[in-house]
């Protein structure tokens, strides 16, 4: 039997990449998103296609109302999306407001536990700390600190064959992320990066992420396949 790898799924094009990634590894792979109160819901049906369309063993969506305590422009409307690029590069003294407090710790603790269950050795998740928007939780120590805690916070761990937590794109820029993905045969146009796309799937073209994902076809030399409003 094939070892088990859980992937975190976001309908994005990193946690997409992640998957084929495990899947060239020869993992059977398990994916999972979150309900979380995101701006919109259409990345969670794009990931449900990605899901089915890769041929993962079991797919599951956690629901996680984040939307109760807001903090973030992805889960408070009363907080604007910025449209316009930040001068220099993020800073974590500048943090920006697409941040959702905690979000990466909750969901990698959830993925936790359903890996216990399926006994599966392996969790990846599309964090990359070269083209990102200054998140805290998507840096090395992070992770290193996580794996840490997993390890004392298990069964498996306590019994020393805990799950290991990859990263295989931390360290990529996005158009190395892109050129991967397009060697392994991902299907980017089923993906959404966009942080307040349409709910026909149309991204804006003007949010950190989808200036990330346009400039990382860009330089990659790929087209890219994103639909813009």
């Amino acid at each position: 039997m094939k070892e088990k790898a859980l992937i975190l799924l976001s309908g994005g094009l990193d946690s997409t990449t992640c998957l084929a990634i495990a899947q060239q590894q020869g993992f059977d792979c398990y994916g999972l998103s979150f309900d979380y109160g995101q701006r919109h819901r259409i990345e969670l049906l794009a990931a449900e296609k990605i899901a089915k369309h890769m041929g993962v063993v079991d797919y599951k969506v956690v629901p996680i109302n984040l939307r109760m305590f807001g903090g973030s422009a992805l889960t408070d409307d009363a907080i604007h999306v910025p449209e316009a690029p930040s001068a220099g590069s993020p800073s974590l003294s500048e943090i920006p407001v697409t941040y959702v407090p905690a979000r990466n710790t909750i969901f990698l603790a959830i993925a936790l536990g359903w890996a216990e269950v399926l006994n599966a050795k392996h969790i990846y998740i599309g964090v990359n700390s070269v083209d990102y928007s200054g998140y805290p939780d998507c840096r090395p120590e992070f992770i290193r600190a996580f794996q840490t805690m997993a390890n004392l916070a298990t069964r498996a761990g306590v019994e020393g064959e805990g799950p290991i937590f990859h990263t295989p794109l931390i360290s990529l820029s996005k158009s190395d992320i892109i050129k991967l993905g397009t060697e392994l045969g991902v299907d980017y146009s089923l993906t959404i990066s966009c942080y307040q796309a349409d709910e026909s799937g149309q991204a804006c073209g003007l949010c950190d992420s989808c200036r990330l994902r346009k400039n990382g076809f860009d330089q990659a030399g790929v087209s890219d396949p994103t639909k813009y409003k």
